[in-house]
């Protein structure tokens, strides 16, 4: 699968670009209080964001008193959208594709992600460059579409006859690869893959998994978007941490 660069156009970058989390940033992100506790201390660590986008996570990392943030990211619209929002010599933001990464080793302290790494085809080999990357002791924490919610290319309910949402359909759980689904009203190219398979591929680098998050909405979270009541029905989120030992 060629590396997608989805985000550069201008009808899909529009689209985007009016979703809540575009708009008003980590606070709009269903999964960002989980993926925030499940980060490391910050202060003085030098952090790389892989699909940094906007750059919301960067600025985020420098506020907690990172030393230094590399945010990549392929879409040359999401860095000038960063670049625009940043004024932070200690922020750098580069163009390159997640697969392409080569970094030094222990390059980096922090690697963080967020919703992009189901749209990388080798997760395995990445896994190894990160693994590299980090320095001893270092994080890595991601988040990424969950696996339930990728099976299937319609990425929507069974609706019943009046609409309501009857089931979650889940089919080809076991049949990894490339969906072509619909997202924003438009045609995306996503890889899909088990729970165990980035369990393993981490494993396989020799990370040691240190967390695991199926984000199921608390009572707190429903009482402030009561529209997140069906995501108690099923998981859409996958959020890991681990550690380069």
């Amino acid at each position: 699968m060629s590396k997608q660069n989805k985000y550069d156009e201008s009808p899909f970058f529009e689209s985007y670009s009016q979703m809540p989390r575009s708009v008003e940033g980590l606070r709009a992100a269903g999964e960002w209080e989980e993926f925030r506790g499940m980060l490391p201390n910050m202060a003085g660590r030098r952090v790389l964001d892989l699909g940094c986008g906007y750059g919301w996570h960067c600025r985020y990392a420098r506020e907690q008193g990172a030393k230094s943030v590399l945010g990549i990211d392929l879409s040359e619209k999401m860095l000038l959208r960063a670049a625009e929002m940043t004024s932070d010599e200690g922020i750098e933001y580069r163009r390159m594709p997640i697969e392409d990464i080569s970094f030094d080793n222990s390059e980096f302290d922090v690697v963080i992600s967020s919703l992009a790494l189901h749209y990388v085809n080798d997760f395995d080999q990445l896994c190894h460059k990160i693994y590299h990357a980090l320095s001893p002791g270092g994080s890595f924490v991601f988040s990424v579409e969950h696996p339930i919610f990728t099976a299937l290319p319609g990425q929507d309910w069974h609706y019943g006859p009046d609409g309501e949402k009857l089931h979650w359909p889940l089919d080809r759980y076991h049949d990894e690869g490339v969906r072509h689904t619909r997202f924003l009203g438009h045609d995306v190219t996503k890889v899909h893959r088990t729970v165990s398979s980035y369990l393993n591929a981490l494993i396989g680098a020799g990370f040691r998994v240190a967390g695991l998050s199926e984000l199921k909405p608390t009572a707190d979270m429903l009482e402030k978007h009561p529209e997140w009541q069906t995501e108690t029905r099923r998981p859409m989120f996958l959020l890991i941490s681990a550690l380069r030992e």
